[in-house]
């Protein structure tokens, strides 16, 4: 058994459907039941939360110094949805196997995650590559949480989505995986200087801002890799019919129109801290919690002051 598997295995039992399959579709019939009451979002029951019908989450990177777990817990806490994707590397197996790191902030996103399921969200999990260990168990529930390799998703004005990691469709995770675990590392670095330099901000009052991140949109060669990345996968969806592709993987969030197909990347949880969200009409945007976050904060110590 992997570290990885071991990790989930602390929070959940792992059920495999076939043996699950009335509480399976007790759940579908009840998310089937929202979908038809909320065609227009529910009534608030707390200001500070923001209803979805749809949340998409990737790339969280649980496990390592870069993760933001504490934005990512506060966004779990004040975003609800009926349905969550968890579209790959939530939790980060590559860096758990050379070194433990696991403070109660992560803890804290994982509960926020189980929280929702146990509410009612239903909750897809779409593992990545450095989750890759948990692919052996797609078909199979972790608790609440499903477990698949891929999935369509069909939004509210009746398109359908692919909703994949898109690890497959990186040359150099698929063809040449020890480059990819060297580049693994030096992002690591990367994001530990990035780090650093946002402790500085911090003390001088400014707000959180990505090195790595802007390193990423300016330099070709990433500009070009990224760019690759997207027209592969959409060309898949194309060739499969679909109206669009959700993704995660190279941490650049995006929405963007080509010929047919809609491409929509949810970023990432260690430089840009962004989601993407469905509305009740089927309206796909991204949200930036470092942004959001930050301003609800302050309105929340403003009338606490008051």
């Amino acid at each position: 058994m992997s570290l990885l598997e071991s990790t989930l295995q602390k929070f959940s039992r792992p059920e495999k459907q076939s043996q699950n399959d009335r509480s399976a579709n007790s759940r579908l019939s009840r998310f089937r039941r929202r979908r038809k009451e909320y065609k227009t979002p529910p009534p608030p029951e707390d200001k500070d939360k923001k209803y979805h019908r749809t949340i998409f989450v990737s790339d969280t990177h649980l496990g390592t110094r870069g993760c933001k777990a504490e934005l990512l817990a506060d966004f779990l806490r004040h975003n609800e949805a009926e349905t969550l994707f968890l579209v790959g590397d939530i939790i980060d197996g590559w860096r758990l196997q050379r070194s433990w790191y696991w403070p109660e902030t992560h803890n804290d996103v994982v509960q926020e995650i189980l929280r929702k399921s146990r509410e009612g969200t239903h909750v897809i999990y779409v593992p990545g590559n450095h989750d890759e260990g948990l692919r052996a168990y797609c078909g199979h529930n972790f608790g609440d949480v499903e477990l698949l390799f891929e999935t369509i998703h069909e939004t509210a004005d009746n398109k359908r989505f692919l909703v994949m990691h898109g690890d497959h469709f990186d040359g150099v995770v698929k063809y040449a995986r020890w480059l990819a675990i060297v580049g693994d590392r030096a992002y690591g670095v990367a994001m530990v200087v990035s780090g650093m330099f946002n402790v500085i901000r911090r003390r001088l009052g400014m707000p959180y801002w990505s090195l790595s991140a802007y390193l990423k949109h300016k330099v070709k060669n990433a500009v070009e890799y990224v760019g690759q990345y997207e027209d592969a996968i959409i060309r898949e969806a194309a060739r499969r019919g679909v109206d669009g592709v959700i993704c995660g993987h190279v941490h650049h969030a995006e929405i963007r129109q080509l010929g047919d197909v809609t491409y929509c990347n949810d970023g990432d949880w260690v430089e840009s801290c962004t989601a993407l969200v469905e509305d009740f009409d089927g309206h796909l945007e991204i949200m930036t919690w470092t942004e959001l976050g930050g301003a609800r904060k302050q309105e929340t110590k403003a009338r606490v002051a008051a």
